[in-house]
């Protein structure tokens, strides 16, 4: 009786009413039920249930593993190990052709707008485009189609390196999204990414009124956004690294995936503070408790949710 679920940390499985599972972190495993009963009794009913001390567990995710995954599976002393779902070759299918998609939406964006699309990803030089950019409109038609391409990459790098769990936490609690429509798990992450980018300027607009910073507002939210959308040229390299080495190296891609995630996020926030820096000293402890309050307390519950989970 082989099977395979999805569980998080401390999620346990009791069989008889004998605990016989405690899940050490989030991820999917897979459990032989016949090694744990007692072989004079394999042919009666056994009650199997499943807990978890904070959340409703995933029910839905409990399904029978093939013999062959059996038979293939880890030797019986690490039956414990976490797995990696593989999308298997539908899920490669869509993946592909997302990342196709996004390639041929970076090429006509810079084709169509070939001098802001410079100005955009010359990020670290020190030339007077930057500070031309970071002047100008926020709201123009190139920025839009670039966070969009953004959030469409990093939506599609979420689906495909954290499949192996239904859905963020956050996610379930608003609407569920069945594991697999890999198409609409996509589509979704990357609204959910682009309302984010939109709404951070609402936020720091707030933010900036409570700290009295209103000067440094338009100049903050240019900053991130610009970060964000040259470190967001990095994952779908990031993706063709899953799709080559997902099936041989899945833990090496996961670290992979989540490190680039790591780096993006917290180089866009140096990024910013530099620039703030070279306006008003961010030493002062009024802009100090600002930067704090509009990029590292954010920084940190978006590592939560996509790094530190999985």
């Amino acid at each position: 009786m082989p099977i395979t679920f999805a569980a998080r940390q401390h999620l346990t499985l009791f069989l008889d009413n004998q605990l016989i599972f405690r899940a050490p972190r989030t991820g999917n495993y897979s459990l032989d039920l016949a090694a744990l009963v007692a072989s004079n009794n394999k042919t009666t009913r056994h009650l199997l249930c499943v807990w978890h001390p904070e959340q409703s567990p995933n029910y839905t995710s409990f399904t029978n593993a093939t013999a062959s995954q059996a038979k293939s599976g880890a030797p019986a002393q690490r039956w414990w190990k976490p797995q990696l779902r593989l999308a298997g070759q539908q899920g490669e299918n869509i993946f592909l052709c997302f990342l196709l998609l996004i390639g041929l939406l970076y090429g006509a964006v810079r084709t169509i707008y070939r001098p802001g699309f410079a100005r955009i990803y010359e990020l670290w030089s020190n030339t007077p485009g930057e500070q031309n950019f970071l002047s100008r409109p926020t709201i123009t038609w190139l920025n839009l189609l670039l966070v969009l391409i953004f959030s469409l990459s990093l939506g599609l790098l979420i689906v495909a390196i954290h499949t192996n769990v239904q859905s963020l936490v956050v996610l379930r609690q608003l609407f569920a999204v069945p594991e697999s429509g890999l198409v609409l798990r996509v589509l979704t992450y990357a609204l959910l990414v682009a309302a984010f980018v939109f709404l951070k300027l609402v936020y720091l607009s707030l933010m900036g009124y409570i700290f009295n910073v209103s000067s440094l507002i338009l100049v903050q939210y240019r900053e991130f956004v610009r970060s964000l959308l040259f470190m967001g040229l990095f994952l779908p390299i990031v993706m063709l690294l899953y799709l080559v080495l997902n099936q041989t190296w899945p833990d090496g891609v996961l670290w992979v995936s989540n490190g680039v995630v790591s780096l993006m996020l917290l180089a866009t926030v140096f990024r910013v503070a530099r620039t703030l820096h070279r306006r008003v000293s961010i030493i002062n402890l009024h802009l100090f408790s600002y930067l704090c309050a509009t990029e590292i307390i954010p920084l940190t519950v978006l590592l939560k949710l996509l790094v530190i989970t999985y």
